[in-house]
């Protein structure tokens, strides 16, 4: 018991600081200014439904994904901590990762009549780095326990999205934007350790293949 509880925190963790709803805020403010209270939950509702279903999609066939492109998972696993690492690194800068959107995309987005899918579902919620970690996290284990784990930690995080996007402008208003660069620190900070340990146990287990291989 013990043990799930440990690898549910771990996967939590790992999928609310990569998904980084709080960074979002200040996007969905901008992208959705002018639009009623109505459609702006309309908006938060639909876009976190939707990155709810792309990263519940990678998380379960992100291993035929694999056999089909013949990549293996010790590979994945130092691709997918390379992204995150990246991805830490912006966040402990308090700046938007581009490995997410680029600045250009995200002034775009903001002329769009419909910023739910694009940009806000994909690639803000769910973009590299967080399809990178559920499919890591869900390869790191075996069994039905290991990935319902994970698919636990998916749907907390895109309730907890959709709950802090519904109240975006309460958010930033009690936060502000040090209060909102802080959290992105801090969440950096330990995003930046889940990636390191990501790349090491990839590294171990791409190291153990080659010395079987030899």
């Amino acid at each position: 018991m013990s043990d799930v509880i440990s690898s549910g925190l771990v996967a939590l963790s790992a999928v609310f600081f990569v998904v980084d709803p709080v960074g979002v805020v200040p996007i969905f403010i901008a992208m959705t200014h002018g639009d009623s209270g109505a459609e702006m939950r309309d908006t938060a509702r639909r876009a976190s439904l939707v990155a709810f279903g792309l990263l519940i999609f990678f998380a379960l066939f992100g291993t035929v994904l694999f056999k089909v492109m013949g990549v293996s998972l010790a590979a994945f696993r130092v691709a997918g901590g390379v992204v995150l690492l990246i991805t830490a690194l912006d966040m402990l800068r308090a700046r938007q990762s581009e490995t997410r959107t680029s600045p250009g995309e995200a002034e775009e987005a903001t002329e769009k009549e419909d910023v739910a899918i694009v940009p806000l579902a994909l690639p803000l919620l769910a973009g590299p780095g967080a399809i990178a970690t559920v499919m890591v996290l869900v390869s790191r284990g075996k069994g039905i326990t290991n990935t319902l784990t994970v698919v636990g930690a998916v749907v907390v995080t895109m309730i907890a999205t959709y709950l802090l996007l519904r109240a975006a402008a309460l958010v930033q208003r009690v936060l502000g934007q040090s209060g909102v660069a802080l959290f992105q620190r801090v969440m950096g900070l330990l995003l930046t350790a889940i990636a390191v340990q990501f790349i090491a146990e990839g590294l171990r287990d791409l190291m153990g293949l080659s010395h079987l291989a030899g």
